[in-house]
């Protein structure tokens, strides 16, 4: 479309509004440099377009994205009915002929509209703990164990070094906006109320309750763990597993099709 050279009554420029290109906006937390750097922590164009696809899915930002533990910054989807508009500013000079007269040059401004803004993507919610790949040595200096718990080719011997343990969790924040939590307030008692003695009758969920199905219940401390489960197991549930109707019926059709 070419720019708008036209104007209105006030001096006003008159635009034509195109129908296509259709475009989405992405307000990137940051200040871009490098376009292929921002579309590399967005999971460059295949991502971007896999998130675009589905309505109800949050764009994911990486901060460090060859880093496989590092926690995303999420984006909500939102519509919207804005616009994309190129501004040009053009200044020629006047020739100037007096050398003591000051000549303001000539600034003509020249509008296009790229495309309509149907969707866009704000990053609201606040960024998630991160956990790095470090390990603490007896000195405590940190080194780096990203080439340790890794594996960058196929190789037998990557699971059987030795490694320190490192279990990071998947997430830490449940949320990733801030909510307001509702305190209870204090219970008022009538004078002469007495809070009742703690103990092990008035607790509730003090300790998983017992199930008498024939479950076979072991301690953490416990040095034996059963092998093979309680022998009441077999006669009890024998007789409610097996039916003899379901065991007819097996029979009965394996003597009509038996090459089944």
């Amino acid at each position: 479309m070419a720019a708008a050279r036209q104007r209105g009554p006030r001096g006003s420029a008159v635009l034509e509004l195109p129908r296509k290109p259709r475009l989405v906006c992405v307000e990137y937390p940051g200040l871009v440099q490098d376009v292929g750097a921002m579309l590399r922590t967005l999971g460059v164009e295949q991502g971007v377009s896999r998130d675009l696809c589905d309505p109800a899915k949050r764009l994911e930002l990486y901060f460090r994205p060859k880093d496989p533990y590092c926690h995303p910054v999420c984006a909500n989807r939102f519509p919207t009915s804005t616009m994309l508009l190129r501004v040009r500013r053009r200044s020629r000079k006047k020739q100037q002929l007096d050398p003591e007269e000051q000549i303001q040059p000539e600034v003509q401004f020249e509008m296009e509209i790229l495309g309509i803004v149907t969707t866009v993507y704000k990053f609201q919610g606040m960024s998630d703990f991160q956990y790095l790949a470090m390990h603490s040595g007896p000195d405590g200096k940190q080194t780096s164990m990203y080439d340790k718990v890794l594996m960058l080719k196929p190789e037998e011997e990557f699971f059987n070094k030795d490694l320190p343990l490192y279990i990071p969790p998947p997430i830490f924040s449940r949320l990733d906006t801030p909510v307001d939590y509702f305190y209870r307030p204090d219970i008022q008692h009538r004078e002469g109320y007495n809070n009742p003695q703690v103990s092990g009758e008035n607790l509730i969920g003090l300790s998983r309750a017992r199930r008498p199905h024939n479950a076979i219940f072991v301690n953490f401390d416990d040095e034996e763990v059963p092998t093979k489960p309680w022998m009441l197991l077999f006669r009890t549930g024998r007789n409610s597993w097996v039916r003899p109707v379901s065991r007819n019926a097996v029979k009965a059709n394996i003597s009509v099709h038996p090459d089944a």
